[in-house]
């Protein structure tokens, strides 16, 4: 079944359908990790229903995002997302795997992309039966090392790689970033609550980047008493809920 919400009142509306993977809180916690300016040409990797390059465009509506997903329903709902938002000049959207995005694009075509990739080798966990599910959490159908080469053809030197990712394969993404001449630059580990374990990195390389490494300050989700941080509050844009 599919399901249209709104980003924030008034803001832009995107989809998502029970059959596929289901939107999380990991793609809202990468959106605020791009530095955002306008005229940003963006490459979404494994885009799905397009809800990523919609919270860019919701924080700087003046980007051009280009979305590649291996799974055409996701697509469809992608496409549909754009023009129920006006976005079809900035928004475009391609059924294509990663892998071959050397057919679809010049290299250097971008100077940022995001993916929100699946964290799981083959064989490791317990995956899901359904296919779009277990696309989208296994590396069934592209590998970290597949994301990063993409990532580094259509990048223009100095373009920047945004990822999530788990913890514990932190060093399997650096590495990945490096061997593909995308230096990693910035890190900011996620946290339930302060003084508990990450149970998620969001992390930044640069295209023919300089070595030298930041780690920012954690990103906190629940205060104390269990309630969303102001970060929070931020990312889900719920601070405009609030105004008059």
């Amino acid at each position: 079944m599919e399901h249209w919400e709104s980003l924030c009142p008034g803001g832009l509306r995107f989809v998502y359908d029970d059959a596929l993977f289901r939107p999380g809180t990991d793609t809202f916690l990468l959106s605020s990790l791009p530095r955002l300016k306008p005229g940003l040409r963006v490459a979404d990797l494994g885009c799905g229903t397009g809800l990523l390059g919609l919270l860019l465009l919701q924080r700087q509506p003046e980007l051009r995002v280009t979305g590649v997903d291996i799974q055409p329903e996701a697509i469809r709902l992608a496409e549909q997302a754009a023009a129920e938002n006006g976005l079809q000049d900035r928004l475009a959207f391609h059924a294509a795997d990663l892998r071959t995005v050397r057919a679809l694009f010049p290299t250097g075509s971008f100077d940022l992309a995001v993916c929100n990739p699946p964290y799981y080798p083959p064989g490791s966990g317990a995956l899901s039966a359904d296919s779009p599910r277990r696309t989208a959490r296994s590396e069934v159908s592209c590998t970290l090392e597949d994301v990063c080469a993409a990532a580094a053809y259509l990048l223009r030197w100095g373009g920047r790689l945004c990822l999530v990712h788990k913890p514990e394969r932190l060093a399997d993404l650096l590495a990945a970033m490096r061997a593909c001449a995308v230096e990693p630059k910035r890190l900011r580990f996620v946290q339930p609550r302060e003084g508990q374990a990450p149970s998620l990195v969001l992390a930044e390389g640069c295209r023919g980047g300089k070595p030298g490494l930041s780690v920012e300050a954690p990103l906190l989700l629940q205060t104390p008493d269990g309630s969303p941080t102001a970060a929070l509050d931020a990312i889900y844009f719920r601070q405009q809920e609030d105004t008059p």
